[in-house]
């Protein structure tokens, strides 16, 4: 097989890549299993803060095992940490070996995301296609959500009967994901040669290029810190959710379906993200979007139909995501694609380890709805101070068109 063609199928293997990876079963569930094991809403904000932290530390240093040594083996070893991670979960009765789960589960967060990302795109770079990037994000997305639709599901299902199966279900398909990790052809793109240069001197080299990179594009920058708080606001909301939910009454599996459909409409907002991008344009997407998610945040937190806003709100931060990830990779050369991507996703952890503990805290000493109160407070101050820079920007002039 040409090495073209092997590009164009890294795209295709990485939908069923990523269908598969979000397969994974405790992803809504972790929290209600955790408490179950005795962990309080306090203990629950600090494993989540130790992940970020983590993550937070190893972000950069995974990014370049990407950039270094490609892609493909960052993916690979990303997985079984994955694995580890799992298991650990499953059999671990405390707080230090749930720990030591959650730094292994970051790692492996960190060694995928930012390398899959460069995968994809490098690929279509190869194959002079960037500018359908946007289009197959799109598409990602539904891979992602229609994972996490089956995952929530059967998750829930299965946690009615016994926690257990749905660690094991979980397991198995990563295994799967390691074998076909090894299927994708990394795209020849310009990297240090490890040969004749000390790892440290590249690793600096590395690390300098790509905050020059961030500096000398101040809107790298800004769309990085933009898309990771917004997220930030919704991953909270994600987890304690399951809690929220479960102490209003409701099962395992009638939060496995909300859940589903909200990654349903998640998913359909991603394909259309290249088709409404084209009416409201970015100054839309940067000004519009985030006061939209703050109405959500204060109608989860007031109303008795959470539920209903928080779908509302993943249809928005859908189409958010896709059309920021490709706002960013159009800045981005390929060679400090991976560890760029890994310095947003250190953003974004940098965020959720004041965030999450915060509202664990909270949820403790009064109540969630007062801890959501509070997130709401803090998104529509930025979403005000967002939308006041950006007129003061467009007056200046200072971010440049994409």
């Amino acid at each position: 097989m040409s090495y073209t063609k092997k590009l164009h199928n890294n795209i295709f293997n990485n939908y069923i890549f990523i269908f598969l990876s979000n397969l994974n079963l405790t992803h809504g569930l972790w929290m209600i299993y955790l408490a179950t094991k005795g962990m309080s809403l306090v203990q629950l904000g600090l494993l989540e803060g130790i992940f970020h932290i983590t993550s937070f530390l190893m972000e950069v240093p995974t990014g370049l095992v990407a950039d270094i040594y490609g892609r493909k083996t960052s993916r690979i070893i990303g997985r079984i940490f994955a694995l580890l991670s799992i298991f650990l979960l499953l059999t671990a009765d405390s707080f230090i070996f749930f720990t030591i789960s959650f730094i292994f589960i970051a790692l492996s967060y960190n060694l995928e995301s930012g390398a899959g990302e460069a995968l994809i795109y490098d690929s279509l770079k190869e194959l002079k296609l960037e500018n359908k990037y946007m289009k197959i994000c799109g598409k990602q997305e539904i891979a992602v959500q229609v994972g996490q639709v089956i995952a929530f599901i059967i998750g829930g299902y299965l946690a009615t009967i016994d926690y257990k199966y749905v660690f094991y279900l979980t397991m198995i398909f990563i295994v799967i994901t390691i074998i076909q990790s090894f299927i994708f052809q990394e795209p020849n793109i310009d990297k240090e040669e490890t040969k004749n240069n000390k790892l440290s001197k590249i690793l600096k080299n590395q690390i300098n290029q790509s905050i020059n990179i961030i500096k000398d594009n101040r809107k790298i920058g800004f769309f990085i810190i933009f898309t990771q708080i917004i997220l930030a606001f919704g991953t909270s909301l994600f987890y304690y959710l399951q809690n929220f939910l479960i102490a209003d009454g409701h099962t395992e599996f009638f939060i496995g379906v909300i859940f589903s459909i909200s990654a349903i409409f998640d998913a359909i907002a991603g394909s259309l993200t290249f088709r409404l991008e084209k009416i409201i344009k970015e100054k839309g997407i940067l000004m519009i979007m985030p006061f939209l998610s703050v109405i959500c945040i204060w109608f989860i937190a007031l109303s008795k139909y959470s539920y209903i806003f928080y779908i509302i709100m993943c249809a928005i931060e859908g189409f958010i995501f896709v059309a920021m990830s490709d706002y960013i990779n159009r800045l981005i050369p390929s060679k400090n694609r991976a560890t760029i991507l890994s310095l947003a996703s250190m953003v974004f952890s940098f965020f959720m380890i004041f965030i999450f503990p915060l509202i664990g805290k909270i949820g403790d000493l009064y109540s969630l709805k007062t801890a959501f109160l509070v997130l709401a407070i803090i998104a529509t101050i930025f979403a005000i101070g967002n939308f006041i820079l950006l007129l003061n920007i467009n007056k200046k002039k200072d971010l440049p068109k994409t």
